[in-house]
């Protein structure tokens, strides 16, 4: 038989979850492969990129959605755990679980139209059928961006404070500020310089800095206006006129609108979406898997008008 597609994956993950306990995404791959009698070369097929085989990614799709609909819910990193939404949707002895069913969760609905929020698109999974090649390319690219957005938190999350203060200044030198001044940023943990987490040196003289606070905050627990003004007041503190105010959370309306009215000083604020996409946009703890190249006829070689 062929490998079973994502959505073909998703009741048999949730059955397999409803004893209540923890599970690995590896040791549910390993179950249902059983369950459904897979033959080793279906196990092992591999992705076209060659480094995983198509089974474990699409059981590790399939608990994502189940997850973005709150049937699953993420107790660590590969980890997840049944939900009480989950164990009445299997008491309703569903025939099937696919996208289409999922969107009846308002959470999951939300999860599907947010990637399409940048081209105004109110596109839904059954409409995937009406989309050109291009488009389906597009729209996976987006998708695949969303989830490596999400996995890279999940990561900078489980590291400790003084990596990410070490990854945030990183992050700003690869973007470029600091130039290519050697040692032009650091972190600041070992002189405890109060409410200062790094700095970057804009020029050799350092006689323009960036300074930096770095919160490695939960995602529930969301930055107010209160850090924000104490990081002012430890920027103003050491001279400065430029900072970075950088979290894994997200920042209150009161924190963002004190920060833009801010006369004199220059502070950005960024939060943990945009700080797990500029990480991609610089491959800053991301590597390439694979890459496939869109050709089109070169209409001025034959010289076709």
């Amino acid at each position: 038989m062929p490998v079973p597609t994502y959505d073909q994956l998703m009741l048999p993950l949730l059955e397999f979850a409803s004893d209540g306990n923890e599970h690995h995404v590896k040791e549910a791959s390993e179950a249902i492969g059983n369950y459904l009698k897979l033959s080793g070369d279906e196990l092992n097929e591999l992705l076209p990129s060659g480094k995983k085989t198509k089974f474990y990614d699409r059981v590790h799709w399939a608990k994502t959605y189940l997850t973005k609909a709150e049937l699953l819910h993420k107790t660590g990193r590969g980890y997840f755990q049944i939900t009480s939404r989950g164990i009445d949707v299997l008491n309703s002895k569903p025939p099937f679980i696919d996208r289409h069913f999922l969107m009846k969760f308002a959470e999951f609905a939300d999860f599907q139209t947010r990637s399409n929020d940048k081209k105004g698109s109110t596109e839904t999974p059954t409409q995937e059928t009406q989309q050109t090649p291009k488009e389906l390319i597009h729209s996976t690219h987006q998708e695949l961006r969303k989830e490596l957005t999400e996995e890279l938190l999940d990561y900078v999350l489980t590291a400790s404070p003084i990596f990410f203060e070490q990854l945030v200044v990183d992050l700003l030198l690869s973007m470029g500020y600091g130039g290519s001044i050697e040692g032009s940023g650091q972190t600041t943990r070992a002189t405890s310089d109060g409410g200062i987490d790094g700095f970057i040196q804009e020029d050799k003289l350092g006689l323009d800095t960036i300074y930096i606070q770095a919160k490695r905050w939960g995602t529930g627990n969301g930055v107010g206006r209160p850090s924000v003004q104490g990081f002012v007041g430890s920027l103003m503190g050491n001279g400065g006129t430029k900072g970075v105010f950088i979290t894994t959370s997200h920042f209150s309306k009161e924190a963002i609108e004190y920060a833009s009215n801010l006369q004199n000083i220059r502070l950005i604020l960024i939060d943990g979406t945009q700080l797990a996409q500029l990480m991609i946009e610089h491959d800053i703890g991301v590597s390439v898997e694979a890459t496939y190249v869109v050709k089109k006829v070169d209409r001025d070689y034959f010289d076709i008008d």
